[in-house]
């Protein structure tokens, strides 16, 4: 009985003592803990301040934490995107037993004949087979020949070779001497590579002098493939060592043309015109006087052949006439030249109307008027022909105020 006492009371008490001393332990443990581990961070934190740190191991921290706060983010919405790329298709799974039986497979019907013939054909774009092959056009360097075809005009030739109407002109002076209306079939013409003259090299010329006359640099000419000039015998530009009769390509060169119309013939001084022809006139008495406003000079009021165009040479219209009909004069005046012209004009008539202004009317059939002969505007002076250099009836017509002027700026509207 006394051991079951004092059994008890150590176990009471010593209950007690170790309740007594797990409540002072839980105490103390919580006494403790938070001031330690404040002063642990503050002491760190401030020798961290004492090394100059502090404000560094701040900033990189901060740095950390966002990125690992944004792997985060691109780890949850990359699970979340593919949960619902799961949910939205699944993925069904197909075990072997319920995989479907081959099936006996049918005969393929007999397609029903298609007769192409009797529809409508489509329409669209075919393939055409070329039996050529197209090579692209390159830059020329030689010279080529040209026949010249029945109904050839300067203007065709030129844009047949992509070339300008000038060069025509310009490459063939000793076949057409600058006049388009010496243009014949059966004529070979030097079609030049390029835009530019031809030049035929004379004993005595230097580069510099010819380049200059043409416009252009004496590079331009000795540079040029197609005129096969060796730099290493020409010798000296200023005497340079070229065969007299030589012909050389003048890329881009330029000159004026060489006038075979008839010199300016007023009715002071007509004898001026005795070089072209046995229709120039003597001494002229003063005559009638124009009015200064223009007609047609005949009934047909468009033309047959070349317009004005001085890039031609040609300073006329080629109005459009059947052979025998009449011309009129354009205006009023005096006959200044009445007769043959040796230079292609054929049959020739010459009106001077005063203050500068003069007509001229070529290739005429017959003329009905002489020299120093009074006309006035739509007397018939003679008749619609092809003398001279020309291809067919027609009346080569000219104006001039001192020069030469557009006469479809001074006619009235067709």
């Amino acid at each position: 009985m006394q051991e079951d006492n004092l059994t008890e009371r150590f176990t009471l008490e010593g209950g007690e003592s170790s309740r007594m001393n797990i409540t002072g332990n839980q105490d103390a443990a919580s006494t403790a803990t938070d001031p330690a581990n404040d002063s642990r961070i503050s002491l760190l934190w401030e020798r961290l301040a004492q090394m100059g740190v502090a404000e560094s191991v701040l900033r990189i921290g901060t740095h950390l934490l966002s990125i690992a706060l944004v792997l985060l983010v691109v780890w949850v919405m990359r699970e979340f995107y593919v949960n619902v790329r799961n949910v939205n298709n699944p993925q069904p799974t197909v075990l072997a037993s319920t995989l479907p039986t081959a099936l006996p497979v049918e005969p393929t019907p007999d397609m029903p004949f298609y007769d192409i013939s009797s529809t409508t054909p489509l329409t669209g774009i075919s393939r055409l087979v070329l039996a050529h092959t197209t090579i692209p056009s390159r830059p020329r360097t030689e010279l080529t020949k040209y026949t010249v075809q029945k109904g050839d005009t300067i203007f065709g030739i030129a844009d047949k070779f992509g070339l300008k109407p000038e060069t025509i002109l310009w490459g063939n002076y000793y076949v057409l001497a600058d006049n388009p209306h010496a243009l014949n079939e059966g004529q070979i013409l030097n079609i030049l590579p390029m835009n530019g003259t031809y030049h035929r090299w004379s004993a005595g010329e230097g580069m510099n002098g010819v380049a200059e006359g043409y416009g252009v640099k004496p590079e331009d000419i000795i540079n040029f493939l197609g005129n096969h000039l060796n730099l290493d015998t020409l010798g000296n530009p200023s005497h340079p060592n070229i065969e007299p009769g030589t012909w050389l390509v003048v890329p881009g060169g330029h000159r004026q043309f060489i006038t075979w119309s008839a010199p300016l013939i007023t009715r002071d001084n007509p004898a001026v015109a005795y070089a072209i022809g046995p229709g120039s006139c003597g001494v002229i008495q003063d005559g009638a006087v124009g009015t200064g406003s223009f007609i047609w000079p005949s009934s047909t009021h468009y033309l047959s052949g070349y317009d004005y165009s001085p890039q031609t040479n040609h300073f006329a219209i080629d109005i459009k006439g059947d052979l025998g009909q009449a011309i009129w004069a354009a205006d009023s005046g005096v006959i200044v030249y009445a007769g043959w012209n040796n230079f292609g004009y054929g049959n020739m008539v010459v009106i001077d109307h005063g203050d500068g202004w003069q007509t001229l009317y070529a290739h005429m059939d017959q003329i009905y008027i002489s020299c120093g002969q009074s006309v006035f505007q739509g007397t018939p002076i003679g008749t619609v022909g092809m003398t001279g250099n020309t291809t067919g009836p027609h009346i080569h017509f000219e104006m001039r105020h001192y020069t030469y002027v557009n006469p479809h700026d001074f006619l009235p509207a067709p």
